[in-house]
């Protein structure tokens, strides 16, 4: 359970008015979940709620994800999170390079309270940036691009989606909620193949490829579930997500009819799926739901 201090400091953030905006009543991310609640210092926790109520349609838990990969939330003694930079030329516990950092604070003055003049390694000062960087690259209607921006890799976007699941409520109106440990695993695996090319009929790289449903197989496969080869019996294998239930990260969605499921791929959080899309394409992220899909359903495998 989280301490006192937490408990106290998320009872206060979750409803103060900031730049027009009701943390946690408003559409910025919800309540933190549990995960959340244990995991995230109290006073980083005001932080990025505070700081994506600046940015409409930025949740605070993509924030939070991207402090928690980068720097444990400031707890990570790795180099350059309390001082100097990383191999990569980053620093603080937001991972920016010191122009970027530069770039955005002349740009969106940061609001007291951090470090005179606004530095880098000030978590408020960081957080606050990074909203400030994710707005200017479209976060509200381009989520992966905008993650993408901040650090070029298909893989981290992925790793943030999925943190970010995770300290979404389970009781947020609309949020994605919790993964099972199988669901979690599996998309940790799937986060590993991004990039790899689609072979109709692969398993895996050693074969030199995957499609969509041998991909979603061995994904499952190392979580320790046994599924199906194909897509249908997939499908048909269940237990199938009820019609209006929020998505869990590790569901496997699924498109065509009843009788003719012809794509899966492995739901990673935030409206975004991990998926082998076809011939001459790559193992990717891509949006679950787009104009004219055929979207049937979902399925949560399980022990």
């Amino acid at each position: 359970m989280m301490g006192a201090a937490a408990a106290q400091m998320a009872e206060r953030v979750l409803c103060v008015p900031v730049v027009g905006w009701v943390l946690g009543c408003s559409s910025s991310g919800g309540s933190p979940s549990q995960t959340a609640l244990d995991d995230i210092p109290a006073d980083y926790l005001a932080f990025y709620m505070q700081a994506a109520a600046t940015c409409p349609g930025l949740s605070w838990t993509t924030l939070a994800a991207i402090g928690k990969i980068e720097s444990d939330h400031g707890r990570s003694r790795m180099p350059g999170v309390t001082s100097g930079v990383n191999e990569a030329g980053a620093g603080g516990p937001m991972q920016f390079l010191a122009p970027t950092f530069a770039q955005v604070v002349a740009h969106h003055p940061l609001p007291a309270g951090g470090a005179s003049p606004p530095s880098l390694y000030n978590p408020q000062d960081a957080v606050y940036a990074a909203a400030a960087y994710l707005c200017d690259n479209h976060v509200a209607t381009d989520l992966t691009g905008a993650l993408w921006h901040y650090n070029n890799s298909d893989v981290y976007v992925a790793q943030v989606l999925t943190q970010a699941a995770q300290y979404t409520s389970t009781y947020g109106l609309g949020a994605d909620t919790v993964p099972s440990d199988a669901g979690y695993a599996a998309v940790l695996y799937a986060q590993g193949q991004l990039g790899i090319p689609y072979l109709w009929g692969g398993d895996g790289p050693g074969e030199g490829g995957f499609d969509c449903s041998g991909l979603t197989r061995t994904a499952y496969l190392a979580a320790g579930i046994d599924l199906p080869r194909t897509a249908q019996t997939q499908y048909e294998a269940g237990p199938v997500v009820a019609s209006g239930e929020s998505l869990q990260v590790g569901d496997l969605v699924f498109y065509g009819t009843r009788t003719n499921i012809h794509h899966v791929a492995i739901y990673i959080g935030n409206g975004q799926m991990i998926t082998a899309p076809g011939r001459g394409k790559v193992v990717k992220i891509a949006a679950y739901r787009w104009k004219g899909d055929d979207y049937f359903g979902a399925t949560r495998p399980s022990m």
